[in-house]
């Protein structure tokens, strides 16, 4: 409940952070110079990072384990991973920094910007990937039931999907946003995921969701009924 000023890094940043459920938010202002270390205040290193500079009209900037230091994700677009060691200085991050390039969107000299960091946590959160399939039931475990799950096509210029069992509370889900556009909720087939126990399984063939020999990244957040008794399988 209280913001902290971080001294780990090569910049103090400010910092407030959940390590029990491994999420904190970070404020920092940019030096424009390479390798500048930022502390996120986590007990671990973590999984991903959503970066936006809140003074230029730049790209929301992840960073995701599942696809390495040396590439990022803009989840603002649908566009496949980029490529380009400006953004993370090509640098893992580690249980108390992590690490920005000169790219003007994470490091622009004297602007301000905010980071959201996550990093899994058994139960409650999971942050990894996933080969597509491209057949029906392709069945991924968290060793929990999602309340909400985003995923992406790394490798094609897919939509960013969210889905949640809020609105979607009885399996087969099929209500989906798009973090990437302003279009309007959809609701059809081509978004057909189920939500189990331990995990999902994705029903849906679409290259959005399961194309064959594709790599998807996802966040997934545990929450909603106990049981997969409570929902229509």
């Amino acid at each position: 409940n209280t913001t902290a000023t971080n001294t780990s890094g090569s910049i103090s940043s400010q910092v407030r952070a959940n390590t029990t459920y491994g999420q904190s938010i970070v404020s920092y202002t940019g030096n424009g110079g390479g390798a500048t270390h930022i502390g996120h205040g986590l007990s671990s290193a973590p999984e991903v990072i959503i970066i936006k500079n809140r003074e230029l009209s730049s790209d929301w900037i992840m960073y995701h384990s599942a696809i390495g230091n040396t590439k990022h994700l803009r989840m603002n677009l649908s566009n496949s991973e980029y490529t380009s060691g400006t953004r993370w200085s090509n640098t893992t991050p580690t249980s108390s920094v992590f690490t920005i390039g000169s790219d003007s969107s994470v490091n622009e000299n004297n602007d301000t910007c905010i980071a959201y960091c996550f990093h899994s946590v058994s139960g409650y959160s999971k942050f990894g990937s996933y080969s597509g399939t491209g057949s029906a039931n392709n069945a991924v475990t968290l060793g929990f039931r999602p309340a909400f799950l985003m995923v992406k096509n790394t490798g094609a210029s897919e939509n960013w999907a969210i889905i949640d069992s809020t609105r979607s509370p009885l399996n087969p889900i099929t209500k989906a946003l798009k973090a990437d556009t302003t279009d309007a909720e959809q609701d059809n087939a081509v978004n057909t995921v189920n939500f189990t126990d331990t995990g999902f399984s994705i029903v849906s063939t679409d290259a959005r969701w399961n194309a064959s020999s594709n790599n998807y990244i996802y966040m997934a957040f545990a929450g909603g009924m106990d049981s997969i008794s409570d929902y229509n399988t």
